[in-house]
């Protein structure tokens, strides 16, 4: 295979930190949109069906608007549909894949291949954050040291985080701004019930969307509306402490400072 072919299928396009678009990704979204169903398409592009519904919400959640609808249904999947918006990215990435190549097959006749290459590095950042949850700066309340930004995910849900001065001015954290927010898993807290008394900043509604099991812990995945989902990770026995199960209302709680704000 040739560099050029190599690099056409490496075409990654990259939306802040964290936020990539791959060829495998638009794959599987074109599969749900072909077949109806995230198990189905999931089969196709050799994943499980948690693996597929893991990349699903990543996207959605780093997007303004869902790319994919659809209702959790276990391993034997539900209806899933590709929204407008997934539509759109599907033919952008593929027109950008297309000229892309077309450029590669003009520039090997004047470029080495091993420049060519390092013109196509990536720099973006990765994180090991669970959660990277896209939205935009409404609020900057300034202090004297810290100061807490407030950035809305989606319709009514908002997450708060305190940064210091220096790293608003920095990142040019302004009212309007796009970005992303970075929570690990393991900072996330699940509560059930009502007139909850809690010193965390964030208390957001939701309800869970998937429950995995693992050896120790469980991961928790909460819809918290607007096609954004929150992954917690938290002891089996706190789990089954709390009866958790799909359909559940829950309230996720996060302490400010544990928000990391990132941008483009």
């Amino acid at each position: 295979m040739s560099d050029e072919a190599d690099l056409g299928a490496l075409l990654t396009v990259t939306r802040g930190d964290g936020g990539r678009l791959r060829l495998d990704r638009i794959a599987l979204i074109e599969a749900v949109g072909e077949l109806g169903s995230i198990s189905a398409a999931a089969k196709t592009q050799g994943l499980s069906y948690k693996g597929a519904w893991d990349v699903i919400q990543a996207l959605n959640n780093l997007f303004d608007t869902p790319l994919v609808e659809a209702a959790p249904g276990g391993k034997g999947g539900g209806a899933a549909q590709v929204t407008p918006r997934g539509r759109a990215a599907i033919v952008a990435f593929r027109r950008i894949q297309s000229e892309l190549d077309a450029a590669l097959s003009k520039m090997d006749a004047t470029l080495a291949g091993e420049f060519s290459r390092d013109l196509f590095w990536s720099l973006g950042m990765r994180t090991s954050a669970r959660n990277a949850l896209r939205g935009v700066v409404t609020r900057v309340v300034p202090g004297a040291v810290n100061s807490e930004v407030v950035l809305s995910l989606a319709d009514g849900v908002e997450i708060v985080a305190i940064l210091t001065r220096r790293s608003i001015e920095d990142l040019q954290l302004d009212v309007g701004r796009p970005a992303i927010a970075l929570i690990k898993s393991s900072f996330v807290v699940l509560a059930k019930g009502e007139n909850l008394r809690t010193s965390a900043r964030n208390q957001i509604a939701g309800t869970v969307a998937g429950r995995e099991d693992g050896a120790v812990n469980s991961e928790i995945a909460v819809d918290i509306g607007g096609g954004k989902t929150l992954t917690a990770t938290i002891t089996i026995e706190s789990a089954n402490t709390l009866e958790l199960a799909v359909g559940d209302a829950v309230t996720a709680l996060v302490k400010a400072p544990h928000v990391i704000l990132a941008v483009e």
